[in-house]
């Protein structure tokens, strides 16, 4: 049996049907996100993980930080996280970290989902004072980059993905020689 022809007649009733079927996968995989570069100082914020660790972001200066805003109901940031655990993996011991700000309500939902999906790094929930210290995030999932001096270097607004981490946190981890971050 010749399927060519069926597959061409396919093709010819139903391409803006399969074309938007491959945009749709697309932009499940790779989706969009608008990256701004920023250079600007971040106020001292106190925090206090899921598992009761305090800290301070002045705490974390020589490292590179990724703070993420995120929500369990959202379908990106759900997807987002595997990528953020395995780039938390390879990258901690460089000097990278993640603070991610669930804006969830029921923290032992955000504990259950965390358990379930074997995510490591430090959650935290966000309130007010964080969220404004960050522009009042609207959007979810949005991310912020600091850099070893506690800087904010950029904003992504839309879900990250490995090789957009890479390219983002890897300048800032090992800066070229004579040029300053």
């Amino acid at each position: 049996m010749n399927f060519t022809p069926r597959i061409k007649q396919l093709l010819k009733r139903h391409w803006v049907s399969l074309a938007l079927i491959g945009l749709v996968a697309f932009m499940w995989f790779r989706p969009p996100a608008w990256v701004s570069d920023l250079n600007q100082p971040l106020p001292n914020l106190t925090f206090t993980t899921l598992d009761g660790r305090m800290g301070t972001l002045e705490g974390l200066r020589g490292k590179v930080v990724l703070v993420n805003f995120w929500a369990t109901w959202c379908p990106y940031c759900r997807h987002e996280m595997p990528a953020m655990q395995a780039f938390y993996q390879a990258y901690q011991a460089q000097g990278f970290e993640i603070l991610a700000f669930s804006v969830d309500d029921d923290p032992a939902k955000v504990e259950s989902f965390l358990r379930e999906n074997g995510y490591t790094f430090p959650v935290l929930m966000a309130n007010a004072e964080q969220s404004h210290a960050f522009g009042d995030t609207t959007r979810l999932p949005t991310s912020f980059i600091i850099d070893k001096n506690g800087r904010l270097r950029h904003k992504i607004s839309g879900q990250v993905h490995y090789g957009r981490l890479q390219n983002l946190v890897d300048p800032l981890l090992t800066p070229k020689p004579g040029v300053q971050k």
